[in-house]
C-alpha cells in the first residue's frame, strides 16, 4: 500500500495555486482563496491541467520510513510514476526500489518479488516496454570498505508483477563497470564509457532487449570524434541521435558536446564557436549533473562545476546548436523552513513575494521527463549531506514556427526551380526581397486576368485555398538549395548547420553567406561566417579558401589564409595534393604571406548581428506590414488590418476559416466566445500571436484567458501566462480596471474579489481617478459591498477621513 509522505511544510494558511488534472477541455474557471487575511489579497486559478512554463515546485520529500535519502542512484519513468533504484545513503549502498506517483504526490515501497540486484550504485536503469533493467554500477560495503567491485550484470524489473529477474548472457561482456552512460534506442540497450576500478573507457556495447533468450552482447565499432574516456556524465536522445555532455576524463572535465549517429555509429563533436556574439555559452564543465531530453531540447542541471555546485537550469536547442539559460517563472514556490511558513502567515507577508524557490546546486541526482515535465530527486547537496527532495519544472510548451503553408508566394530561382514561402513573413524579415515582391505585384496587377498562374499550377499538389492568383518573383541571384537555407532561417531565426568539416556543406553555407550578403541579413552572415570559421581545418581549408576567392569573400579567404601560415599547420597543408592543384595567383598569395604577414587589424567598431525574428515580427505588427495586409479583424466593429499567414500559422481556428469558410468581404468578426475584448486586450492577443509576447496588465489576462481554448493557439503559454498574472497582480492601483473586465466578462468570482479588496481599501479606492469614469451599474455594486461590509463604527471612520 502506498503512504502518502505529508509535511507541515505542505500545510499553509496562505494557499498556493493549485492544479487540477482533467482531460476534458473545458473554459477554465476562477476560484478565488476567501481563508487568506485582508492584506493577502492573492487568488487560486483552476483552468484545467496546465501548469506555469518553467516554474519549479518543491514537491514531498521521500519520507525516512518509506526510503533513505540518497545520491549516485537511478530514476526512471513509466506512465504517471517515477521509480528510484539503488544509490547510497551515505554510509551503506541500497538496493530498495522507490515509487512517487506524480498525480497523487505521494511515496510508497514498490511491490517487488524475486531476487533484486545486489546494493549498488554509480549503475544505469532504462526502460523499454513494460519493463525497467538495470546495468552495472559499483557494489559491496562501503562502510566497512570490503568487497568492493565493479558489476556487468543486468537485471529486468517487470511494472506489471514486480518480478526481478536476472538475465544470464553467452557470449562476450562488458567490462564491469560504473559511472557509465546507458539509452534505449531501437529496442536495444546501449551502454558507453564509465570506470572499470583503474581506467576511465569509451568503448560502447549493445544487447537487444526484445528476446531474453537470444540476447547477447556486441562491441559497436566506433568512429568520428569519439568523446575520451569518461565518467559520471549523463546521455540523452532526441532527434533519433545520443547526446553525451561534459564529464570526468582522469583529472580533466571538458564542457564537451558529442552526438552519436545511431545508424552510421559515427561520433560528432558540436562546435559553439558558431554562436552569435551575445549568445550565451554552454554551461561550466562539470560532472555528476543531468541531461534530459524533450522535443528538439536537452536540459542540463546540477554537477559540481569548478568546486561549485551550481543550480542553473541550461537548455540546448538540438536545431540551432545553441544554449541559453532557462529563467525561471516569478510564480515558482518558495522553498523555506516551516518556521518562516509560520511567521510569513503570522505578520501578513504573501509567501510569493519571497525569491523564487529552485533546487540548491547539486550533483550525483537523478532526472526523468514525464509528458511535459522534468522531476529532479537526491543528490548530494552542500557539506557531502544526502537529500530525499522531489522537485518538478514545467518544461516551454514549445511555439510552432510560422512556417505552415497557407498564403503562399512561389520564388523562382536562376534554374526556375520553385521555393514556396508566404508573402508575410518574407516581406518582414527581408527588405531586398521585399522591394521584389513589390515589383512582381506590381507587374501582376498590369497583367491580364486570364494569364495569371491558376492556384493550381503549385508544385507537388499544395496549393492554398485562396482564389487569389499565385504571385511568382523570380530570384536570378540564387541557387535553388542555398535559397531553401535562407528561407529556413528567414521562418525560424536559425540554420540546420550540416555536418561540420564536409567542403560540401561547407561550401553550401558559403553559397548562403553570399546571398545573406546580396540581400543585407546581417543576422544569417554572422551565422554563416561564425559556422565556416569554426569548420575550417586542415583537411578542407584550401577548397574553402579558393571558394571564397572564387565568391569574392574577402573575410572567409583572410580566415583561410591565416589559418594556412600557421606554423603548425602550414607545412602540412602544401604536402597536400590539393596544394599543387591551387590557383598560381592563390599560390604566390599564400607563399607572400608566409613570408611577410601583413599586420592585424582590429576595430572597435560593434558587430551589426541584425534583427531577429520577434524584433521583425514586432516591427511588422506595428506598421511595418500594413501595405501587405490582406485580412480585417473587426473588433466592435472597428477596422484593424492582419496577415492571414500568421494569423492561420498561430491559430487552429483562423486556419480552419481561411481553408474553408473564408468570409467573402475579407472581413472577420473578433470575440472570444460570447464575449468581445477590450480594444487593449485585442492588442495584447496580436503580439501574442506575432511575436510571442505575453507582458499585459492583469486585466487584459481577464479578458484573454479563454482566447487559446477559443482560438486553438499552438500551445498553451499565454493562457498559463494569464494564470499567474491575475494571481500575482492584483492590487489597489488596477482593482477597478480589473473589475470593469470581470463585469464585462462574467467572470462572477473574480468581479466578487475585487469588490472585496475596493471595500477593505476603500480609502485608497476612493482617490482614484478611474473611479468617477465607472458605469453606473458598478458604482451601485460597489456601494452595495460597502453597505455589506462595513459597521456604522468603520462608517463614521470612514467619513471622518474623507
Amino acid at each position: 500500500m502506498c503512504i502518502p509522505s505529508i509535511t507541515g511544510s505542505e500545510v499553509l494558511t496562505h494557499r498556493l495555486a493549485t492544479m487540477t488534472c482533467k482531460s476534458t477541455k473545458v473554459a477554465p474557471s476562477v476560484d478565488f482563496d476567501h481563508s487568506c487575511s485582508d492584506s493577502v489579497e492573492y487568488l487560486t486559478l483552476n483552468f484545467g491541467p496546465f501548469e506555469t512554463v518553467h516554474r519549479w515546485r518543491r514537491l514531498p520529500p521521500c519520507d525516512e520510513f518509506v526510503g533513505a535519502r540518497r545520491s549516485k542512484h537511478t530514476v526512471v519513468a513509466y506512465r504517471d510514476a517515477i521509480y528510484v533504484f539503488g544509490g547510497d545513503n551515505g554510509k551503506n549502498m541500497l538496493n530498495d526500489l522507490l515509487r512517487f506517483d506524480v498525480k497523487d504526490c505521494s511515496w510508497c515501497r514498490a511491490f517487488t518479488t524475486g531476487t533484486p540486484p545486489a546494493p549498488r550504485y554509480h549503475h544505469s536503469a532504462v526502460v523499454y516496454g513494460s519493463s525497467m533493467f538495470v546495468f552495472g554500477g559499483y557494489t559491496g560495503d562501503i562502510y566497512s570498505n570490503s568487497n568492493l567491485k565493479n558489476k556487468n550484470d543486468l537485471f529486468e524489473y517487470k511494472f506489471a508483477t514486480g518480478q526481478w529477474t536476472e538475465w544470464k548472457v553467452d557470449g562476450s561482456l562488458p567490462v564491469a563497470r560504473s559511472a557509465h552512460g546507458a539509452t534505449v534506442y531501437s529496442d536495444k540497450l546501449w551502454i558507453f564509457a564509465g570506470y572499470d576500478g583503474n581506467a576511465r573507457l569509451n568503448d560502447m556495447w549493445t544487447i537487444s532487449l526484445q528476446d531474453r533468450e537470444h540476447a547477447c552482447w556486441e562491441e559497436i565499432d566506433q568512429s568520428g570524434e569519439i568523446p575520451p574516456s569518461c565518467c559520471n556524465f549523463p546521455v540523452a536522445v532526441c532527434r533519433d541521435k545520443m547526446f553525451v555532455f561534459s564529464g570526468q576524463s582522469g583529472a580533466k572535465i571538458t564542457n564537451n558536446l558529442f552526438q552519436f549517429e545511431f545508424k552510421g555509429h559515427m561520433w560528432t563533436r558540436i562546435p559553439t564557436e558558431h554562436l552569435l556574439r551575445g549568445s550565451p555559452p554552454p554551461p561550466q564543465r562539470r560532472y555528476g549533473h543531468t541531461m534530459v531530453a524533450f522535443d528538439r531540447h536537452l536540459y542540463v542541471f546540477g554537477g559540481a562545476a569548478d568546486n561549485t555546485l551550481p543550480n542553473e537550469l541550461h537548455c540546448y536547442d538540438v536545431d540551432s546548436q545553441t544554449w541559453e539559460v532557462i529563467q525561471p517563472s516569478l510564480d515558482s514556490e518558495f522553498q523555506l523552513s516551516e518556521m518562516w511558513r509560520i511567521a510569513c502567515v503570522f505578520i501578513k507577508i504573501p509567501i510569493k513575494m519571497l525569491s523564487p524557490q529552485m533546487p540548491s546546486g547539486r550533483l550525483f541526482h537523478a532526472a526523468a521527463v514525464i509528458q511535459d515535465a522534468m522531476y529532479i530527486f537526491g543528490g548530494t547537496v552542500d557539506n557531502n549531506v544526502r537529500s530525499g527532495e522531489m522537485y518538478r519544472f514545467q518544461i516551454n510548451y514549445t511555439l510552432s514556427h510560422l512556417h505552415d503553408l497557407f498564403n503562399s508566394l512561389l520564388f523562382c530561382s536562376q534554374r526556375e526551380e520553385r521555393v514556396l514561402g508566404h508573402i508575410a513573413i518574407v516581406t518582414a524579415r527581408c527588405q531586398w526581397l521585399r522591394k521584389k515582391i513589390l515589383q512582381a505585384r506590381d507587374r501582376q496587377r498590369q497583367l491580364p486576368k486570364m494569364s495569371q498562374q491558376s492556384p493550381r499550377d503549385i508544385p507537388g499538389g499544395s496549393r492554398p485555398s485562396s482564389t487569389q492568383p499565385l504571385l511568382e518573383v523570380s530570384i536570378r541571384e540564387a541557387e535553388a538549395q542555398p535559397f531553401e537555407v535562407l528561407m529556413q532561417f528567414l521562418y525560424t531565426d536559425k540554420i540546420q548547420y550540416p555536418r561540420r568539416g564536409h567542403v560540401q556543406d561547407v561550401l553550401l553555407i558559403m553559397d548562403v553567406y553570399k546571398l545573406a550578403l546580396s540581400f543585407k541579413l546581417s543576422r544569417l552572415e554572422q551565422l554563416c561566417v561564425q559556422y565556416i570559421e569554426a569548420s575550417v581545418d586542415l583537411q578542407n581549408v584550401l577548397s574553402v579558401c579558393e571558394n571564397a576567392n572564387k565568391l569574392q569573400l574577402d573575410q572567409l579567404k583572410e580566415h583561410c589564409l591565416n589559418f594556412v601560415v600557421k606554423e603548425s599547420h602550414f607545412n602540412q597543408v602544401i604536402m597536400t595534393k590539393e596544394f599543387e592543384h591551387l590557383s598560381t595567383p592563390l599560390i604566390v598569395e599564400i607563399v607572400r604571406r608566409k613570408q611577410q604577414p601583413p599586420p592585424r587589424l582590429y576595430s572597435d567598431l560593434p558587430v551589426d548581428i541584425g534583427t531577429s525574428l520577434v524584433q521583425d515580427m514586432k516591427a511588422y505588427l506595428e506598421g511595418g506590414g500594413l501595405e501587405f495586409c490582406d485580412i480585417i479583424l473587426l473588433l466592435d466593429g472597428h477596422p484593424r488590418p492582419a496577415h492571414k499567414a500568421i494569423l492561420a500559422a498561430r491559430s487552429s481556428y483562423f486556419e480552419a476559416m481561411f481553408r474553408s469558410f473564408m468570409p467573402e468581404d475579407g472581413q472577420v468578426n473578433i470575440s472570444i466566445g460570447e464575449m468581445v475584448p477590450s480594444k487593449q486586450a485585442f492588442e495584447s492577443m496580436l503580439r501574442y500571436i506575432y511575436y510571442g509576447d505575453v507582458n499585459m496588465p492583469p486585466e487584459d489576462s481577464l479578458y484573454l484567458f479563454a482566447a487559446p481554448y477559443y482560438y486553438g493557439f499552438s500551445n498553451n503559454r499565454l493562457q498559463a501566462y494569464c494564470k499567474q498574472n491575475l494571481e500575482m497582480n492584483v492590487t489597489v492601483e488596477n482593482v477597478l480596471q480589473i473589475l470593469e473586465a470581470a463585469d464585462k466578462t462574467q467572470a462572477l468570482d473574480m468581479k466578487k474579489h475585487c469588490l472585496h479588496i475596493i471595500v477593505h481599501q476603500f480609502i485608497k479606492v476612493s482617490k482614484l481617478p478611474n473611479l468617477r469614469s465607472l458605469s453606473q451599474l458598478l458604482l451601485l455594486d460597489i456601494i452595495e459591498s460597502l453597505a455589506t461590509h462595513i459597521s456604522d463604527k468603520q462608517c463614521a471612520e470612514m467619513g471622518s477621513d474623507i
